[in-house]
């Protein structure tokens, strides 16, 4: 993993320094002036509280509570190196709880163990963290755009690294626009399982295990669960994507985009449980232990295509209309269709109420608790890949101050955007998310 680290380190610093190398080059061949990319180093500071409720949790094998809150601060800092280069550096948190992840031991709390109730052991919360740095170059007559990109995150039981890039050219009075892509991710897991199936790991006691020892198994006393830890830890994904963009008229503006993800490795959640129709069921208190973790191929394709049509209606009204199709080789066919209709209130005030619809098939390996069977090769009870449809709401509400007239020290406030979004699966899931950002200038 240090290897590969640095290889990756190395690819990227040899890509900044010929994009340092380009700009330097273009600088000194035009002296007459040009307007900066960006004027002044930009800062957003960024938050979001995200909470959720439903009764299919795929820890517990697609039953049981998925209660989960999340508070995740980010901060973003766009640096301006010259007239045609942009450093941008994200840097967030994630903490979150989580009263289905807590339940992987659910013997660790203080009541008895319940897939509908939280264990208070370490498994409730976590915190994942992440760090972003793209670089930007933009030729003299701003029709060209290169980036480079690399990005770090890390949880309790993964380790992601990746890198990629773009390139944009734009023509025909700047009115038309083409972007491609690419991206690489290369994870590491730390396989965490379901604490009942760790005994029956390599060189484990099985049922002379503590935790038996401790407790008394109800239903089925001659547990013996089909499980093998996975030798494979590594999860690679690669993408590709295009995006053509054209101003239409005076009024509408079009644009199209493919993208393709290629992922190979572990792509099964080692913690999520499955049970078996065909096998007796085994409890510790009221908690049904697992027959099974989740079984999924490792490989898979994703492909998505969709559109955006944007129309101005007036100085105050505009129409903003997206569709999205994606097909994968697990089954999952989906459809998304959104429309946001931002409202200009004079020169400093922007409300922006949306609306988005979401529909999906299932696939091929999910079912639900206690539908599966033990002869078959893949499955999984995680009802992300069911069978749902999901209404959205959100509104917001951007302010603009267009001459930064307010300020903290050296930092000049240019905008506070303020959104509450609710959506909700017709399978029960709910959730809220408020999230909030002000953007500073720094002069």
């Amino acid at each position: 993993m240090q290897l590969k680290l640095k290889f990756n380190l190395l690819v990227f610093f040899a890509i900044f320094g010929i994009f340092s190398v380009s700009a330097q080059e273009q600088v000194s061949e035009e002296n007459a002036y040009k307007k900066r990319v960006l004027e002044n180093t930009e800062i957003d500071f960024l938050t979001s509280y995200y909470s959720q409720d439903g009764e299919n949790a795929a820890v517990s094998g697609g039953k049981g509570t998925e209660e989960l809150t999340d508070f995740t601060p980010t901060i973003v800092v766009s640096i301006p190196l010259n007239a045609d280069d942009v450093l941008t550096i994200d840097a967030g948190v994630s903490a979150y709880t989580s009263t289905s992840s807590s339940n992987v031991d659910p013997f660790d709390g203080s009541g008895p163990a319940d897939p509908f109730t939280a264990s208070s052991g370490a498994s409730q919360s976590d915190t994942w963290a992440n760090l972003n740095a793209t670089y930007s170059h933009s030729s003299n007559d701003r029709n060209k755009i290169w980036t480079a990109n690399f990005s770090v995150a890390s949880e309790y039981d993964y380790f992601s690294l990746g890198f990629g890039g773009s390139f944009t050219k734009l023509w025909n009075d700047k009115n038309t626009e083409l972007t491609v892509n690419g991206n690489v991710f290369l994870d590491t897991w730390n396989p965490i399982y379901p604490y009942e199936l760790r005994p029956f790991g390599e060189h484990g006691k099985r049922l002379g295990d503590a935790l038996f020892s401790r407790y008394h198994i109800t239903g089925n006393a001659g547990y013996n669960p089909v499980f093998s830890e996975f030798t494979d830890k590594g999860r690679n994904s690669y993408s590709l994507g295009f995006n053509f963009s054209q101003i239409l008229t005076e009024r509408m503006q079009a644009s199209i985009a493919l993208d393709l993800v290629q992922q190979s490795g572990l792509l099964s959640t080692p913690f999520q449980r499955v049970y078996f129709r065909d096998i007796e069921n085994s409890f510790i208190e009221d908690f049904q232990l697992a027959d099974a973790i989740e079984q999924l191929p490792d490989n898979r394709l994703k492909v998505a295509a969709g559109g955006r049509l944007n129309y101005y209606l007036n100085e105050i009204f505009v129409l903003r209309g997206y569709y999205r199709f994606y097909n994968d080789d697990w089954g999952i066919q989906s459809h998304t269709a959104s429309l946001e209709i931002p409202i200009k209130l004079g020169t400093k005030f922007t409300l922006y109420p949306s609306y988005r619809y979401y529909m999906q098939t299932a696939a091929d390996y999910f079912a639900g608790y206690e539908m599966h069977t033990s002869s078959e090769e893949y499955y999984t009870s995680d009802y992300d890949l069911s069978r749902f449809s999901a209404n959205q709401y959100s509104f917001g509400v951007n302010y603009t101050d267009i001459f930064t007239q307010f300020h903290l020290w050296s930092l000049h406030m240019k905008s506070i955007d303020l959104r509450y979004l609710y959506y909700k699966r017709n399978s029960g899931l709910k959730s809220n998310l408020i999230s909030a950002g002000i953007n500073f200038i720094v002069e």
